[in-house]
């Protein structure tokens, strides 16, 4: 019996591993465009970035809060 090398076994799990990933991004992009966030206003979240940001830099004042993507 020849037993394979671990050079092969090696490349043969990346290749499995890269494949499955691509599936399971594949899927998520899916389900990201079936099923999009909902887009609210969370008032919790609105007073915690404040309240952050009133501790790190109190002489300053929260304007605005923009979502940035990249």
């Amino acid at each position: 019996m020849a037993s394979p090398d671990i050079l092969s076994v090696c490349i043969a799990a990346f290749i499995f591993i890269f494949i499955l990933l691509s599936l399971l991004s594949a899927m998520m992009r899916a389900l990201t465009h079936l099923f999009p966030p909902i887009e609210t206003e969370d008032s919790t979240t609105i007073a915690a970035i404040t309240a952050t940001y009133q501790s790190i830099f109190p002489d300053k004042k929260v304007t605005r809060i923009k979502e940035t993507t990249k």
